[in-house]
């Protein structure tokens, strides 16, 4: 059990997960059962593991359903909720409308990943790199999704979903960091993607880049959702 970190993690949960469709249609991914229990109640227990004690859940579709179930506190980790409203605003416009309950400085978390990392010497990094933004990447070599970054020498030098040279060989772990001040520049309520933001601050060089040796887990797919089930199983 890792000791208590100050900061707080945004889970982005808003999506309409549209790969686990029929499942997805009448509730949202993060109870989507794993396990045999709801996919966010495993999330919540790794992080409070790892030293997390405060949760952000960034909802969209069906969002009402996860606060039900979940409370004001799950797992030792006490949560707030943020909703997106009317229109989904994307992985980035929900963390800049969560901003208020997230304060200065945050992790980031995909609301399907499930991540065995240390999150205590990930923060640490963050803070020796002086940089306003992290982001984990893993050397996946194509294996478990499309490589979208190249880390050399410790740098990210490019991170792009769309455009995916040969030189790719790692991907966007799941996990980053950021300070609040990086989404300044972004007007509230637009509807834009985080991805924006950290390809945005690679270009300025100021987003680190921290290696993680586990391999990732995640259920936004069949085939995911699939081999994490036998993952839990088995642990």
């Amino acid at each position: 059990m890792s000791a208590p970190l100050e900061i707080p993690v945004a889970i982005l949960a808003g999506g309409l997960a549209t790969r686990l469709r029929p499942i997805t249609e009448k509730i949202p991914k993060s109870l989507v059962p794993v396990a045999g229990r709801p996919f966010l109640a495993h999330q919540l227990e790794l992080l409070h593991a790892r030293g997390i004690r405060r949760a952000v859940l960034c909802l969209g579709f069906l969002g009402e359903m996860i606060q039900r179930e979940f409370g004001g506190e799950a797992c030792g980790i006490k949560l707030e909720y943020s909703f997106d409203g009317e229109k989904l605003l994307g992985t980035g416009g929900a963390i800049k409308r969560a901003l208020p309950k997230l304060g200065e400085e945050f992790f980031v978390l995909y609301g399907d990943s499930y991540l065995p990392v240390d999150h205590a010497a990930i923060l640490e990094f963050f803070h020796r790199s002086g940089k306003p933004g992290l982001m984990t990447v893993y050397r996946n070599e194509g294996r478990y999704d499309t490589s979208n970054v190249v880390f050399v020498g410790g740098e990210i030098k490019m991170y792009d979903k769309k455009v995916r040279p040969p030189e790719m060989r790692h991907i966007d772990y799941g996990l980053s960091l950021f300070k609040a001040a990086v989404f300044d520049a972004y007007p509230a309520g637009q509807v834009f993607d985080l991805a924006e933001v950290m390809g945005n601050l690679v270009r300025e060089k100021q987003l680190a880049g921290y290696e993680v040796p586990e391999r990732f887990y995640e259920m936004g797919s069949p085939a995911g959702l699939a081999e994490l089930e036998t993952m839990l199983k088995q642990s």
